[in-house]
């Protein structure tokens, strides 16, 4: 071979090595997130039940956002997210489309024959009564999964409707006997699948922190958040926002409970919002778990009948009688018109928040979306019953540049389902879009995508969502609702108890009890001190930092030894541990913490099965 066919030669071997590694490279940049070559030729093969090809994928967890990409569906299931071709029974075309998480409504009210086709077609997938719901879970979710809906549905324990049966004024303060059952009422409430506590503390002022405390220590026993519609909305002395947000704070802090505060464009924020924030921001900071939602629209609506139009209103609000206007009609009122409509409980919206403060509320990193509303027969509603998610979008991230769509995504699906999953197992699969999480999935048109509610039609569809899919079910077809198709599922808190025989483990000289959850075995976290390490608690970022300890002083009884009693909750709160690179998410079971027995493999020490429900550590 001659120096020519030398180089030449050269030069064919390094085209194929670059062949060779641009195809390696493509395998695997181009897979489902997660996924291997051989599970990406198998994914091709596959025929699912529903693909939905071509669209601008979005995941709002893990940050994908990829344009071209396909996912695949079976069984009610995300099977696959890859860049891959894919066969389906039923081919969806996305070209041009956003696939996104189907958007989670944590501040809506009962999920009416009406109002939840409007939700549909504004891209909800999960309606979840958080601001009212129901006193009774049990009766609830059985008379909603009867009369079959097409969204998933859920509800908090509604503190007002409870107390209504002692025939309580809006004025009046429950006593310490009628406090007692109704702690009661909810703690079976919450066994029932009630997903929290909610209050309405504006509309019913007598309720006192007598009141709120007992049912705030509930809410923290069972690791549900307590949803507020704070007490005051305005900052005209007496009762401003700041004395609002400064009462849940102060419940937050004494009692350790999460925290949400309901729209607080309209409530806690208006007029105020730059301080307001700041005010959360702070209490976060210091550890505290609180959130807050908004809608994206510079009015509010109420009933007239309500304590929010008693004396005084028009200079708490800076407004007059000529900026409220009949929901579901052009009526702008009059005095005159103002007490006819009062007397019948109608709904006015009042032009009577600033676009700033609405606009601050959704950058706030910790803010979500809830509309607050959902369509009731009559059309006496504010807009945001069928526009809240679409109007974000179209108004918010595309002409305002106020988001990001990936942030304003996140707020709408995302981060609902994570304010109430720790109890809620359901929603752990929901707002991912993602291999194994459900098929309720949102695609629209981000060039169209806009609410066409208005204060006159609240009845009107948003534009430009073209398939809304529950369950792998399309209740959205080509932008045309499919009223056949109600594969709304309830969305139910559920608790695991301590069941006594779990096992014991042999580490060392000492005997700690195992606890089993969910199929894992557990031990003492505080184990770990009795066999050389220390731990550092740091409750703001809510981990154990555990480090291999030189001192001698090893506890010798710490109550690690000791089985939790039996029936008591078993709960996720978030907590995490950390050793060197060993980390592990822990469970809580009274004031004790437990760790997975695995992680012990991972500090290097080795588990073995001594006997039946029996281990050792060694």
């Amino acid at each position: 071979m001659n120096r020519n066919e030398h180089q030449k030669d050269g030069g064919r071997k390094r085209y194929r090595l670059f062949v060779l590694f641009f195809a390696m490279a493509f395998s695997v940049t181009g897979l489902a997130e997660g996924g291997t070559a051989a599970k990406a030729e198998a994914a091709s093969e596959t025929v699912y039940d529903t693909v939905i090809a071509g669209g601008r994928v979005m995941n709002p967890e893990t940050g994908l956002d990829k344009k071209g990409w396909n996912v695949g569906i079976s069984g009610g299931r995300i099977a696959v997210v890859t860049s891959k071709p894919l066969k389906g029974k039923h081919v969806i075309n996305a070209t041009g489309l956003v696939v996104a998480p189907g958007f989670i409504d944590n501040l809506s009210y009962n999920p009416n024959p009406l109002g939840v086709w409007n939700k549909i077609a504004d891209g909800v997938t999960t309606n979840i009564a958080m601001h009212g719901g129901t006193s009774a879970p049990q009766e609830w979710y059985n008379y909603y999964a009867k009369s079959t809906t097409p969204v998933n549905f859920g509800a908090s324990f509604f503190y007002t409707e409870a107390r209504n049966r002692y025939e309580l004024s809006r004025y009046d303060s429950a006593s310490p006997d009628q406090i007692k059952e109704l702690v009661k009422e909810a703690e079976q409430a919450l066994n029932n699948g009630a997903l929290g506590i909610s209050f309405s503390l504006e509309y019913v002022p007598g309720i006192t922190a007598a009141e709120i405390l007992p049912m705030m220590k509930l809410a923290y026993d069972y690791n549900v958040p307590v949803y507020f519609h704070a007490r005051y909305s305005d900052m005209e002395e007496p009762g401003t926002n700041m004395d609002a947000l400064n009462e849940l704070i102060g419940y937050a802090r004494k009692t350790g409970t999460a925290v949400h505060i309901d729209h607080i464009n309209s409530t806690g924020g208006t007029f105020s919002m730059k301080k307001s924030l700041s005010f959360l921001e702070a209490a976060r900071r210091q550890g505290l778990d609180m959130t807050a939602c908004v809608y994206p629209y510079d009015y509010w609506g109420t009933y007239l009948n309500s304590t929010r139009f008693d004396e005084g209103w028009q200079s708490r609000f800076r407004i007059t009688f000529r900026d409220l206007q009949i929901a579901g009609t052009n009526h702008r009122l009059t005095e005159e018109t103002f007490s006819r409509y009062r007397k019948e409980g109608k709904l006015a919206v009042a032009y009577a928040i600033p676009e700033q403060d609405v606009v601050k509320a959704l950058k706030a990193p910790y803010v979500m979306i809830g509309s607050d509303a959902i369509l009731e027969p009559g059309n006496n509603n504010h807009p945001r019953a069928s526009g809240t998610f679409a109007r974000t979008i179209g108004r918010y991230v595309r002409e305002k540049h106020t988001l990001t769509l990936m942030d304003a995504l996140s707020k709408m699906s995302l981060m609902p389902a994570q304010r109430l999953e720790k109890q809620a197992p359901s929603l752990r699969k929901k707002g991912r879009l993602a291999k194994g999480m459900d098929a309720d999935i949102v695609i629209f048109d981000y060039k169209t995508i806009k609410d066409r509610s208005t204060v006159e039609h609240p009845e009107r569809l948003s534009d430009g969502i073209r398939y809304v899919l529950v369950g792998g079910r399309l209740a959205l077809d080509n932008g045309k609702l499919n009223k056949e198709v109600q594969a709304g599922q309830p969305v139910r808190s559920e608790f695991a108890r301590v069941k006594s025989g779990a096992g014991l483990l042999n580490w060392g000289a000492r005997q700690y009890a195992v606890v089993d959850y969910k199929g894992m075995r557990y031990v003492d976290v505080r184990s770990l001190e009795q066999q050389g390490y220390r731990l550092e608690w740091d409750k703001t970022s809510r981990k154990v930092i555990a480090r291999r300890s030189n001192s001698q002083a090893i506890p010798a009884v710490s109550g690690a030894e000791l089985a939790p009693s039996e029936g008591m909750l078993m709960l996720e709160r978030g907590y995490r541990l950390e050793a060197g690179n060993a980390k592990a998410a822990l469970i809580s079971i009274g004031t004790r913490t437990f760790m997975p027995l695995t992680l012990l493999d991972e500090l290097g020490f080795k588990v073995t099965a001594e006997g039946d429900a029996i281990w050792k550590a060694s």
